[in-house]
């Protein structure tokens, strides 16, 4: 029988009192005790499911259980590499594990980073500057053009143009992404920007905010044979009036409840056979070029010309079992006819074909 490690990290109980030094949305990107258990049940028909917490003791624990393969959502909590504690340590013992490397999951995690990776593959996305310091706050604030002025002819004009979107530079789960990151003057940059410089000790991303609609792409699969699940398109017409357009922590978060989910998904999202293909391209093209694994859910946002460019990458995607509840790649992958625990099988299947570990069941990938 095929023993499989699963890495995770499991929401405390009360999360709001252990966050109070970190912040209210400090393990936002870790995964409840119902999530876990549904991955625990899905990867039992593939095998023994040995479940290995990554807190501390982690490394002990998997050298002592020496799995034949580890299933990885392991999220990590602290520092710019947390998401690739599991898999490096995996690497470090030789250890078989899904999804991507840590190299790709630090690169991910860290969105201009990823930005430049694109650009330098050719791949569409909003024009940015990554301000490190308040000095180079300062200096972009000087450099914009007011809205609907111009700049000074003695200070360069900046690469981006307002509106902006402000993001923490290496958060996940829209952790510092709420309506008052649009910025639409050098005020509300200056103020959101050194609040979220202050809040998260990290630098921030200033992008260039994309109008047009919003798509996320769940991806299976490696190299060639890799595919893009049927789309998953954002209905902002289902935020509160006057709600700005962006899926962002308080639609994930606070708006959408059990009792009162939030009708914000489409899937399959109503497009032209065209607009699909082109999402699907530039989505495909993104996983390739960041070096993804086994699955991941890109985000694409259309600019004012109807033109897709990649937001985001998530290697590590959510994958909330629950149907009323809002989780991108589950909901994809229902749309395409599977069932929650074919979908995590079908990541393991991937993982072990790539690396040639022979699983307890075959299940179609």
């Amino acid at each position: 029988m095929t023993r499989i490690g699963f890495a995770y990290n499991q929401k405390p109980d009360t999360p709001a009192a252990l966050a109070a030094d970190l912040g209210v949305d400090a393990y936002a990107e870790w995964d409840s005790a119902e999530t876990i258990d549904a991955v625990a049940a899905a990867l039992s028909g593939l095998g023994d499911v040995i479940r290995l917490e990554a807190t501390e003791d982690f490394p002990e624990r998997l050298r002592r259980a020496r799995p034949d393969i580890v299933f990885n959502i392991a999220e990590g909590l602290v520092g710019p590499n947390r998401e690739a504690h599991v898999p490096a340590i995996c690497e470090f013992l030789g250890i078989p594990y899904s999804g991507s490397d840590p190299f790709t999951l630090s690169l991910c995690l860290h969105k201009a980073r990823t930005k430049q990776m694109l650009a330098a593959h050719g791949i569409a996305t909003a024009p940015f500057v990554l301000v490190e310091s308040r000095t180079e706050l300062d200096t972009l604030v000087a450099a914009l053009a007011p809205r609907g002025g111009r700049c000074s002819d003695v200070i360069p004009p900046a690469p981006v143009r307002f509106p902006l979107f402000v993001k923490p530079v290496q958060e996940g789960s829209s952790k510092g992404i709420t309506e008052r990151n649009l910025v639409r003057d050098r005020d509300e940059l200056m103020a959101r920007a050194r609040e979220l410089m202050e809040l998260y000790d990290q630098p921030v991303l200033v992008e260039e905010f994309l109008p047009g609609a919003e798509f996320t792409c769940g991806v299976l699969g490696n190299g060639n044979a890799a595919q893009v699940l049927p789309l998953v398109g954002m209905r902002f017409d289902a935020l509160p009036p006057g709600a700005v357009p962006v899926y962002g922590y308080e639609a994930k978060w606070v708006w959408d409840t059990r009792d009162r989910p939030l009708e914000i998904f489409e899937c399959p999202a109503q497009v032209s056979p065209e607009l699909q293909r082109a999402i699907e391209d530039v989505a495909l093209r993104a996983y390739r070029a960041l070096g993804c694994r086994d699955w991941s859910r890109i985000d694409v946002r259309l600019d004012a010309a109807g033109r897709p460019h990649v937001i985001e990458i998530n290697p590590l995607p959510g994958i909330l079992p629950d149907p009323a509840e809002n989780s991108g790649l589950p909901k994809a992958a229902r749309a395409a006819g599977m069932t929650y625990d074919e979908l995590i099988q079908a990541c393991l299947v991937h993982a072990a074909e790539r690396q040639r570990v022979p699983l307890s069941r075959a299940v179609a990938s």
